[in-house]
């Protein structure tokens, strides 16, 4: 059954990369693609959904690792000071307010989950993924000083939000008397050990790889693997010494970023194909485990707490960050809606599942059904409603303060953009 499984699991991605950009044109990206064969596997029989093999933990953690390192060192802190504010008050204001507000929505609806708990589910959906809103994020016709606001806020929210994942799903395993639980204060001392390993080793990685790039002692083809294998010393090097890793992992890009030089974005591709890749396996893990758990524990209120989820809890939020941040309606909501939750929430979900085992299992339902309707919503809405919103700024005028350069959002499995794959024809034809 394992073996049927990876050959399963292995022809899917190759299949995926043959018709990736058709299958793309019709709106099914990679998410939706592979969450439904996770799914069909479990209904199948041919994986257990209810007991995650143990290959799903490393798979997920080395994830969440490149995911961190590479969206935290992609973001060129030092070109954001002419919109910082802005930044601050969605990261500093926005994204702390969200998990406020979905951590009490959890409790109100959900009582059983207790404290922790609940403040997993407010945690693990406040982070926003830019990879869900291509159509946005890509749109020249949305003002590109929105575009990089989207980008730089998914960017960093998942790294912000880690640390209380980390404390809730402590705090929840503590709680419940499950066998070798940290205390939540423990956990507290762990991220901070964690913050100052990664933040050393990819200062001194990006300062060492800029170095030796001066002097010609680094093949240029491999520098890649180098960083690549810079993000993983960064957290192995944190769980050495009792840091939390993930932490490590985007402190660590942080640092990378800022002194690996011009070269720095170019030698992330490698890890952020691998991310892709592995990231494709968390969505089809995904479908294989956490759907399952959440149809066995799908009550009603589970539906109406993904809705308010992904409008009230996060638009309320940006819309209090945003006063006086000179953004008008039309722009806070737009910003609002597009805080799809994806790969970093899920993970979340996976790694809550391999630590507290059937305790998180309502809990977790909560997420994937959250996750799940972000998926289809925005989806669906990004293309339309950017392009919608494209034109009424284009009618308002030129964009206030100019153009700016925009980051790249990260792929993670998806095209950046729509692309139009020519057709084959053969020399004889083209006469």
């Amino acid at each position: 059954m394992e073996l049927t499984a990876l050959v399963l699991i292995t022809a899917t991605l190759f299949v995926w990369a043959l018709v990736s950009a058709r299958l793309q044109q019709a709106d099914l990206t990679a998410p939706v693609v592979f969450t439904v064969v996770g799914a069909a596997m479990a209904w199948s029989g041919i994986v257990d959904g209810s007991s995650p093999p143990e290959a799903v933990t490393p798979v997920v953690e080395i994830t969440l690792v490149w995911v961190l390192f590479s969206d935290a060192a992609r973001l060129p802190l030092q070109q954001l000071r002419r919109d910082v504010g802005r930044y601050v008050r969605l990261l500093g204001v926005g994204l702390p307010l969200t998990i406020v507000f979905g951590w009490l929505l959890a409790l109100w609806f959900f009582p059983h989950f207790g404290l922790w708990l609940a403040l997993l589910v407010g945690a693990a959906l406040a982070p926003t993924d830019a990879a869900l809103g291509i159509p946005v994020v890509t749109n020249p016709a949305v003002p590109s000083r929105i575009r990089q606001l989207i980008t730089v806020e998914s960017g960093l929210n998942d790294g912000i939000a880690t640390p209380v994942v980390m404390v809730a799903i402590a705090g929840a395993a503590a709680a419940a008397g499950l066998e070798s639980a940290a205390a939540p204060g423990s956990a507290a001392v762990a991220l901070l050990i964690g913050a100052g390993v990664g933040a050393a080793i990819g200062a001194l990685g990006g300062w060492l790889l800029q170095l030796a790039r001066r002097h010609g002692t680094a093949a240029e083809d491999f520098a890649g693997i180098g960083v690549l294998a810079l993000s993983l010393l960064a957290y192995t090097a944190a769980l050495a010494v009792d840091g939390n890793g993930f932490v490590a992992a985007f402190c660590a890009g942080l640092a990378f970023g800022t002194y690996a030089g011009q070269r720095g974005p170019a030698e992330l591709v490698f890890v952020e194909q691998m991310g892709g890749l592995v990231s494709l396996l968390v969505w089809l893990a995904f479908g294989a485990i956490s759907i399952p758990t959440m149809l066995a524990n799908f009550v009603p209120l589970t539906l109406v707490y993904a809705v308010l989820s992904l409008t009230v809890v996060r638009m309320l939020p940006v819309a209090l960050a945003s006063m006086g941040a000179g953004l008008d309606r039309k722009t806070i909501l737009f910003v609002g809606w597009f805080g799809p939750r994806g790969l970093a929430s899920l993970v979340f979900a996976l790694l809550a599942l391999e630590a507290l085992g059937a305790v998180s299992d309502e809990a977790v339902g909560v997420i994937t059904a959250t996750v799940l309707l972000s998926v289809l919503a925005h989806g669906i809405s990004a293309a339309p409603l950017a392009a919608r919103y494209g034109r009424a700024a284009a009618a308002a005028g030129p964009e206030p303060g100019g153009p700016v350069p925009v980051t790249p959002a990260p792929a993670r499995g998806l095209s950046r953009k729509h692309t139009i794959v020519p057709r084959f024809r053969p020399k004889w034809l083209r006469r």
